[in-house]
């Protein structure tokens, strides 16, 4: 069983009309809500109950719901909990054609689940094709990222692994350009992003990790002329996304 909170993700979950799930409203719901309810009806195979405040807060762990929780069935949906089914990192460079162009970012140290929830609706925006985290030192997928995304986490594939530069590694043998993200660094702007390209982001305090920026290709930093020093790493990230795609379009 999956739980689903967050009325964007709710939406996203609802287009995949899951056999099985139940969508439910908190009794005398807000006409926020109605929307939801609509959806549900029209795929013909969520059932909808009428709850009350105490039963929705119950099903979500006391997580804020704004008066909606899907409940899922994991097994009936191309997205686990509001999350992409994830692709590991072998599996997804071995069904890469030879002629694909691929852009993934690596989060070193992002946990903060805000950011990561903002930088996966980015992702979702840019096409990224995949969003690679480590096990310790970072977010991990929860509900307030499956909130904030705004349902982009349904779309984008998000995944865990043991080591990131064991990953990058990989990455660069199957023809990835790895550009890690740092003050010092190259202008963006002036950077020519490689078709296949990785995009490495550090935590906003103390930015890569000493050995995974030494696994990078390139370091590169976004020109900036304001009056503190650096911006939110979710910012950075969605900008770097759009200057890999204004080096390769298509």
């Amino acid at each position: 069983m999956s739980v689903i909170i967050g009325h964007h993700a709710i939406e996203e979950a609802l287009k995949g009309k899951v056999a099985g799930s139940t969508l439910y409203l908190i009794r005398n719901s807000e006409k926020a809500v109605f929307p939801l309810e609509m959806a549900a009806k029209e795929t013909g195979k969520v059932a909808i109950r009428k709850v009350t405040r105490a039963e929705l807060d119950k099903l979500c762990g006391g997580q804020e719901h704004r008066g909606a929780v899907l409940v899922t069935r994991a097994s009936d949906s191309k997205a686990v909990g509001g999350f992409a089914k994830s692709v590991g990192v072998k599996d997804f460079c071995k069904g890469l054609k030879e002629e694909d162009n691929a852009l993934v970012l690596v989060l070193d140290g992002i946990t903060d689940p805000h950011n990561l929830g903002a930088i996966l609706r980015s992702c979702d925006q840019f096409s990224v094709s995949m969003v690679v985290v480590p096990e310790r030192r970072s977010a991990s997928a929860n509900q307030t990222v499956l909130r904030i995304s705004s349902g982009a986490s349904a779309y984008v594939n998000l995944v865990t692994v043991t080591n990131i530069n064991r990953e990058l590694e990989t990455l660069k043998d199957n023809g990835f350009w790895v550009y890690g993200a740092d003050m010092d660094g190259d202008s963006s702007y002036e950077t020519k992003f490689s078709k296949r390209s990785v995009i490495v982001m550090g935590s906003e305090g103390s930015g890569m990790n000493a050995l995974t920026a030494s696994k990078c290709d390139h370091i590169v930093s976004i020109p900036m002329n304001g009056h503190i020093d650096s911006l939110n790493v979710s910012v950075a990230a969605g900008i770097l996304m759009y200057e890999y795609r204004r080096s390769n379009p298509s």
